[in-house]
């Protein structure tokens, strides 16, 4: 079944591979935030970094999150306001909540860093977010190897931002005093806590006991930043596992690497109304 069959086609494909399947993986990347409505450069962007954006000319919160701030103050003022507009302003969107409606047995793997399948309601042993997640501070040094939660410092300092920069000692630390920093893979400073290999393990596990079986694998947003991730492993079960079957939604990039997939197709359509459907 490939991406060039029909809407109805494929629909009947997905229908009756979910209805089938043993197992399910989601593999997500941003992509899916995206098509759930968390715009990063649109109206809420402009509103809520309207001061950040008049100093510093910033026009969406991917590319600001590179700029060299010149003082700790200005860093973490920014990173303050980036953390809670990306982790905890929102709550679960509409489309995370019907992913965990209708897929609530399944194991999650994902690049996204905002926290949206915990919010949703997936259980936390059963999601591997590889990348790091907005809520965690972790040493700047990347040791040791530990992660502290940020939402109550978040909270603390977002009234107290003024002219861009927050007081001095309001600048996070460790429970050791030493500097904190985001835990977002930027570097080979990224922190893997208990956590993450104890995620990696379950993740791993699953894959290997869910390949016994029908195994349903549902790739939404992954495009080409880091396929060695997801992407590439997705297509690389279906074509190694003689049960698995691979379907992935991506506007933008529907097609298989590997293509001689035999159970595979792909959704360029709007996510929400395929599910409506499922």
């Amino acid at each position: 079944m490939t991406s060039t069959a029909s809407y109805l086609e494929r629909l009947e494909f997905l229908r009756r591979a979910i209805r089938e399947a043993d197992h399910i993986i989601i593999g997500a990347g941003s992509g899916l935030s995206t098509a759930a409505g968390i715009d990063y450069a649109g109206e809420d962007f402009r509103r809520e970094f309207a001061p950040w954006i008049e100093r510093y000319g910033f026009t969406d919160l991917y590319t600001s999150s590179f700029h060299p701030f010149e003082t700790q103050e200005e860093y973490w003022a920014y990173w303050a306001k980036h953390i809670w507009f990306s982790r905890y302003r929102t709550g679960a969107t509409e489309l995370y909540k019907m992913l965990f409606m209708r897929f609530p047995e399944a194991f999650v793997v994902t690049t996204n860093v905002d926290g949206q399948f915990e919010l949703a309601g997936f259980p936390t042993e059963r999601i591997f977010a590889t990348q790091g997640d907005y809520r965690w501070f972790q040493p700047a040094s990347g040791t040791p190897k530990t992660l502290i939660d940020n939402r109550e410092w978040v909270m603390k300092v977002l009234p107290i931002i003024d002219d861009c920069r927050i007081p001095t000692v309001m600048i996070p630390t460790m429970p050791d005093g030493s500097p904190a920093a985001m835990n977002l893979r930027i570097d080979d400073s990224f922190v893997e806590d208990f956590r993450w290999h104890q995620q990696a393990r379950r993740y791993t596990d699953f894959v290997q006991q869910a390949s016994q079986g029908k195994l349903l694998l549902l790739e939404f947003g992954i495009g080409y930043n880091t396929p060695g991730i997801i992407r590439l492993p997705f297509e690389q079960m279906a074509q190694r596992f003689p049960h698995t079957t691979l379907v992935r939604f991506n506007r933008d990039n529907p097609e298989p690497y590997i293509e001689d997939l035999l159970r595979f197709t792909a959704f360029t359509e709007e996510i929400m109304s395929i599910l409506n459907l499922t």
